[in-house]
């Protein structure tokens, strides 16, 4: 079997510059344009998020736990944690270390997506 060597996301979203300034601006991501003036791609480490606009689309936030899409793994969740607070975003889980030795917590996009992130935990002492 192939390994798989990146990861993309592709969402639908209600309007692409919103949600690209979200991305931008609370999450951190760079926003490239490509040739299509319909899409635009959210990039950060290894991370990208492809984005169409869909504007007739059903809303993420009506779609309930199928509004999860990514889970991404950060080196310092909790200066992310911090700042995506201080940005405003709405989470919808709290920062808490988990049983899988992850300390994580979800955040809900400017469109409804929710996307968790998360950093081993390296002292298993430090689990709660």
């Amino acid at each position: 079997m192939p390994t798989i060597t990146s990861h993309s996301f592709v969402i639908a979203v209600p309007n692409l510059q919103r949600v690209a300034a979200f991305y931008r601006d609370v999450l951190g991501f760079r926003i490239d344009a490509i040739h299509d003036p319909g899409w635009l791609f959210y990039r950060s480490g290894d991370c990208t998020i492809m984005a169409g606009e869909c504007p007739d689309a059903i809303p993420p936030s009506q779609l309930g736990d199928h509004s999860y899409f990514a889970y991404l793994r950060v080196e310092d969740v909790e200066s992310l944690h911090e700042s995506v607070r201080a940005a405003g975003a709405q989470l919808c889980k709290a920062i808490r270390d988990e049983p899988w030795q992850i300390r994580e917590f979800g955040v809900v996009t400017a469109d409804g997506h929710r996307i968790m992130f998360g950093t081993p935990i390296t002292n298993a002492a430090n689990v709660a």
